[in-house]
């Protein structure tokens, strides 16, 4: 059993340069897709039946048996594990490679406690594009999975390659991030897939997905956007330049000034390059703690997400005011307890979306224990 690297140089006619193994900066904002371009979006401020004038208050609104009952959340580490070098006529490039761990998971609460519905947990390998030797040969890289899977002690899920064309302000480690970061989005829709198709989503029973639900839908790609009626997204962080208020200017000073167990008007949004399959978004945002508690005026404020499915949604670009304040009600039930102290992002957090968080996160292997396995 040899070591995995020499095997993939090997293989696809490169040569390994042995390069120290380390892990990439989870944080890096440069390795993660650009959702919030405001360039690319069109918004559209009345998005509801009922729109508030300016805040709607939600303390006193009552909510009926819990349905917020399945919880979502995805995360990766990456590692640069190689750099490996082709030959391109008299010039020698290099190309880094970057091992992934993606792992997904979805929670389900069942009298008031939380159990792992569904988990997901994979290894994949980000290479360039030009590693393929036989560039129009599409089953190169699947086929490439299985040798190196039975040379080496570790299982690789996927082998993903990445652009390596010629632009020079993308460092190729970004760009194989990024692919990484797709697998992980894909991993978490077929999550959701799978909860559908299991009949587990609907009125009584919404998922709270831990993020954006602005997935990158590539053309040859499909996006069940039906999938998606009983599920919203809670985002921790959001870009407040996005925010307009009623004379379509943007005002993110709507949200930093928005009351505790309020939230903000909806607003509707559609990305004009088709970016997430041209699907349109119903955008609030709802304060769950007090902002003198915090150290930002964005801190304790969430961005929450749906996009718009039913033909009548679609069509009148509005979602219904009522099922707004509903799941605003039920998020903000979620407020307490909170992760005092083990989170910097504590005001932010919806507690159950913490523990599946928590959950999911525990699955990793260690940094150090995983560059050992290359």
């Amino acid at each position: 059993m040899g070591n995995i690297l020499q095997y993939l140089a090997a293989e696809t006619h490169g040569g390994s340069y042995r390069t120290t193994k380390l892990e990439l900066d989870a944080e890096n904002p440069a390795a993660q897709i650009d959702y919030d371009a405001p360039p690319e979006i069109v918004l559209k401020h009345t998005g509801e039946t009922h729109p508030p004038t300016v805040y709607l208050p939600l303390k006193s609104h009552r909510v009926a048996p819990q349905i917020l009952n399945y919880f979502l959340d995805g995360s990766r580490r990456v590692f640069k594990v190689d750099d490996i070098a082709y030959q391109h006529g008299s010039r020698k490039m290099i190309y880094p490679i970057i091992a992934g761990q993606v792992v997904a998971g979805c929670c389900r609460r069942v009298d008031k406690k939380l159990h792992a519905e569904n988990f997901s947990a994979e290894i994949v390998l980000a290479v360039p594009d030009v590693s393929n030797p036989r560039s129009f040969d599409g089953g190169f890289f699947p086929a490439l999975v299985n040798k190196l899977n039975e040379h080496s002690k570790i299982k690789i899920s996927k082998i993903l390659p990445y652009s390596t064309s010629n632009k020079p302000a993308e460092k190729f480690e970004d760009r194989a991030v990024a692919k990484i970061m797709e697998h992980m989005h894909d991993t978490e829709k077929n999550l959701v897939a799978e909860l559908v198709r299991r009949g587990k989503l609907d009125q009584k029973n919404y998922l709270v997905k831990d993020g954006s639900l602005e997935y990158r839908i590539l053309p040859n790609k499909k996006f069940n956007a039906k999938n998606y009626s009983f599920v919203i997204g809670v985002s921790k962080k959001f870009n407040p330049l996005l925010v307009k208020d009623s004379s379509d200017k943007i005002n993110p000073g709507i949200v930093a000034d928005l009351p505790t167990f309020c939230r903000t008007p909806v607003t509707i949004f559609q990305r004009k390059d088709n970016f997430h399959g041209g699907n349109k978004f119903a955008v609030w945002y709802l304060r769950l703690h007090d902002k003198k508690f915090s150290d930002s005026p964005f801190d304790g404020v969430v961005k929450v997400e749906k996009i718009l499915v039913t033909d009548a949604e679609i069509a009148r670009e509005k979602i219904d005011s009522d099922e707004v304040n509903l799941l605003s009600a039920y998020l903000l039930n979620e407020r307490n307890p909170v992760c005092y102290g083990a989170d910097s992002r504590w005001a932010n957090h919806i507690y159950p979306i913490f523990l599946t968080e928590s959950f999911v996160k525990s699955r990793f292997i260690s940094a150090e224990t995983f560059l050992n396995l290359f």
